[in-house]
């Protein structure tokens, strides 16, 4: 008996349907017939990213608590999602995320103590926050401090920049941001918050002098 070919839906990633960067599909075979019963989409290495920074950032919004994440996670993707497995998995996440550079740690106190105000603005899940506030005593050194999940809003939604504004009452002309990410440093350029990629320290050094902006900022050592 001859079985016509059909074909799947496309992938939905980050709330839209797409065929995948690739264009290419995989072809699902009938174990009986061996005949093509119809296609999916060849995802590829930048396809899984992408569909994982977009459940990231819904998690980064608040939409789903650390332990929910988990588990509807794990749960579709027919691993273990025990309690127990979830409990796991979420604590890990948490400690990979609470990480600390003291360099930069010494450069934001030599800001305080010239006279400078000083923010948090972070992209993170209420898992990640908790495990700071465990592990992190300088939180409060910081004037503002911005959990995204909180505000059910993420970088590089323009409120929440404008939301840091306000709460350091600074206009954006006069606002330094600093990222690793190039998308959230380009939406805070967009409102006139002058803005820098952060990768290295010394690359951070050389961004304020070739900007000037070492004529009224202590530099990173």
């Amino acid at each position: 008996m001859a079985v016509s070919q059909t074909s799947c839906e496309p992938m939905f990633i980050n709330g839209e349907w797409t065929e995948g960067s690739s264009g290419k599909r995989i072809p699902v075979y009938d174990p009986s017939t061996e005949e093509v019963i119809a296609e999916i989409p060849d995802a590829s290495a930048a396809d899984v990213d992408a569909a994982v920074s977009a459940a990231r950032h819904a998690f980064d919004e608040g939409k789903l608590t650390g332990l929910e994440f988990w588990e509807k996670f794990l749960r579709e993707a027919g691993l273990n999602s025990s309690p127990g497995t979830v409990n796991e998995v979420n604590h890990l996440d948490a400690q990979m995320w609470t990480t600390q550079n003291p360099v930069m740690l010494d450069w934001q106190l030599k800001l305080k103590q010239s006279g400078i105000l000083t923010a948090i603005l972070s992209n993170m899940g209420d898992n990640v926050l908790a495990n700071m506030k465990r592990e992190f005593d300088w939180l409060p050194r910081f004037d503002v401090l911005v959990w995204s999940f909180q505000l059910r809003m993420a970088k590089p939604d323009p409120a929440i920049y404008h939301h840091v504004l306000n709460e350091l009452g600074t206009r954006p002309e006069e606002t330094l941001f600093l990222d690793d990410k190039l998308e959230n440093i380009e939406g805070a350029r967009r409102l006139g918050i002058r803005g820098f990629q952060f990768s290295t320290v010394d690359q951070l050094r050389q961004d304020l002098i070739s900007s000037g902006m070492d004529a009224w900022l202590p530099l990173p050592e």
